[in-house]
């Protein structure tokens, strides 16, 4: 069975961006993902790696090189996102702390995705049942 990898924002600046600490970890992990099935990006994630590119063209490259299909959030999955950062901000949540972050977890979760990412603990306090590979489930 092949397993679907929404791939959050950190991990693509991680791979494309200058060499850190969690790179290797990063490019290490997206081919693992790569291997077991599909790896996605949204307009969200797409939208936040692009000030990293010079130009929507090198990100076009970029995704196409990697393999890595594109996919629209459903409306389920946006009207989620919205009621868990409500949630989130009655909790006394920061304004830091915004929506798209949310509408990311709500997407891999309704489309019965993987999400690939350096900050589980935010995805899993609000996403419990998402499965989140990172470098605390997956050293």
């Amino acid at each position: 069975m092949k397993i679907s990898t929404l791939i959050d924002t950190n991990i693509l600046i991680d791979v494309w961006g200058d060499p850190t600490a969690t790179t290797k970890w990063s490019a290490d992990a997206l081919i693992r993902c790569h291997s077991q099935g599909r790896l996605l990006v949204n307009t969200v994630i797409w939208s936040e790696v692009a000030p990293s590119m010079t130009s929507e063209t090198t990100l076009e490259t970029y995704v196409s090189e990697l393999e890595i299909d594109r996919e629209h959030v459903s409306w389920h999955a946006a009207f989620e996102a919205g009621m868990t950062h409500a949630r989130y901000r009655r909790a006394g949540g920061l304004r830091e702390r915004t929506l798209p972050d949310f509408i990311i977890g709500a997407h891999a979760l309704v489309a019965g995705h993987r999400l690939l990412t350096r900050d589980r603990a935010r995805y899993a306090t609000y996403f419990p049942s998402l499965d989140i590979i990172s470098p605390d489930t997956h050293p």
